[in-house]
């Protein structure tokens, strides 16, 4: 039976209505309109013209003249500068070019999603272009039943959507040799993002395959040129792992894997491998290169600790931050954000005197777990110069850090999970610089702020 019948607009039947031949003409007329102005066809609607490459300066008044033309994809207001930041040297090596990260605009970013085209990005050998049409996973080792799966395959099991957090183990590290004074919070801390994500409980595909007892960890590896891959214990695949295929309502985007790639909320983010194609269980971790030979934790005893997965408790005031002026003195709302890999954030404090006296910021809603959550905190700066900064607690109890205590128990030698109390000086004039590294003695005397934060 033909479908044509839902172009129909509705025409009521009943014992009162009145169905004639002139009203069913009239609307198969209507419906041929509509169908002519719109071009609507079967296949779909058409296609807007494409983007102009950039966009034409406004008239005086902008209202005085026809807008911009329509694209096929939202872009920005020119007035709004808003992108990411690359880290990766500009050698004409294909390595160092293709290796390397991009920085999320923490301090131009508002709520707690990250748009899907400023998420972060971390690769250790460039996007893989995959055709999802043609991409397999294949699912073996100590179960029952070994299957290869299609795209289409995962997308027949039930799918569930969250909203957590992504954040590289690296980010903020260089908080621990200490960063310059110009460091932004984009440079400092922008390899963490959230999104909402879309797609398959790990623990569908772990009944699926069947199992067995004794499989107490699992393979993961990517389709990506340096093959990356990471074991990860069953309890955390019986406890909230995914296998995504949708960020922020759209197919996730090459660059964060497309078409698949593990999630794992709350962990490191090299553990949640992109460009999913082979899980391998097993009775013991794996012991792979990006395992033992990266990321692991060199201590100041000559050891190193293995598999820290979760990434602890953080929170940063986005604004002011490094970077910013702060205009003139009077009424400010410090704001920022928190998040922790344990749970959930129950508290952030801030301080605008460094240190010395701390008062609650107002969590702001949704508050979820494993997710960002963004928190604010009124502030009248009397234009004095002034260390700022945030701390939070999560639901295990756990607050963070001053930055030399972190310093006392990790040393230098490490470089992951640095999760330390950010400090903003604003000065007098209200430019506002990186604190965190700095000696007590550089900076102005009326900060007052103990060096433990520093």
């Amino acid at each position: 039976m033909s479908d044509d019948r839902n172009l129909l607009p509705h025409i009521p039947v009943g014992p009162n209505s009145l169905l004639s031949r002139r009203r069913l003409l009239q609307a198969g007329g209507a419906v041929a309109g509509g169908l002519a102005l719109s071009r609507i066809t079967r296949a779909g609607a058409q296609q807007p013209p494409p983007a102009p490459n950039e966009l034409v300066p406004p008239p005086d008044p902008p209202w005085s003249a026809q807008g911009q033309p329509f694209t096929t994809q939202g872009i920005r207001s020119p007035y709004v500068e808003i992108q990411r930041a690359y880290s990766g040297g500009d050698s004409p090596n294909v390595t160092r070019q293709t290796a390397g990260s991009n920085f999320a605009p923490l301090q131009d970013l508002d709520g707690i999603i990250t748009p899907s085209d400023l998420h972060f990005q971390r690769n250790h050998s460039g996007t893989t272009i995959i055709d999802p049409a043609e991409h397999q996973v294949l699912v073996h080792g100590m179960v029952d039943r070994p299957k290869v799966y299609s795209m289409d395959d995962i997308k027949r099991f039930p799918r569930r959507t969250e909203i957590h957090f992504l954040e590289c183990s690296g980010n903020s590290g260089a908080g621990y040799s200490g960063p310059s004074p110009d460091t932004t919070a984009q440079l400092m801390h922008g390899l963490t993002s959230t999104s909402e994500w879309g797609g398959v409980p790990m623990t569908t595909i772990m009944q699926d395959v069947g199992v067995q007892e004794g499989a107490e960890w699992a393979l993961f590896e990517g389709a990506d040129a340096s093959r990356m891959d990471r074991s990860v214990p069953r309890s955390k695949l019986e406890d909230d792992a995914m296998l995504v295929y949708i960020q922020n309502g759209e197919p996730i985007r090459p660059e964060q894997g497309f078409p698949l790639r593990l999630l794992l909320p709350g962990w490191e983010g090299n553990t949640q491998i992109k460009w999913l194609r082979r899980i391998e269980f097993g009775s013991g971790p794996f012991y792979t290169k990006e395992e033992t030979r990266h990321y692991t934790d060199a201590l100041p005893d000559g050891q190193s600790r293995q598999f820290t997965y979760e990434m602890e408790v953080k929170s940063l005031i986005t604004w002011p931050s490094a970077g910013h002026q702060v205009p003139a003195p009077g009424f400010w709302e410090i704001n920022g954000i928190a998040w922790s890999g344990f749970g959930t954030i129950t508290g952030v404090e801030v301080s605008v005197d460094g240190g010395n006296s701390w008062g609650p910021a107002e969590l702001m809603q949704p508050v979820l777990p494993k997710a960002h959550v963004r928190f604010r905190f009124p502030w009248v700066w009397d234009g004095t110069p002034r260390v700022i900064m945030s701390r939070a607690t999560d639901d295990t109890g756990y607050t963070q850090p001053a930055r030399q205590r972190l310093l006392d128990i990790r040393g230098t030698q490490y470089i992951y999970h640095f999760d330390a109390i950010q400090p903003w000086l604003v000065d007098a004039d209200g430019a506002v610089t990186n604190a965190m590294g700095q000696s007590a003695s550089d900076l102005p005397s009326d900060t007052q702020i103990s060096e433990e934060y520093l």
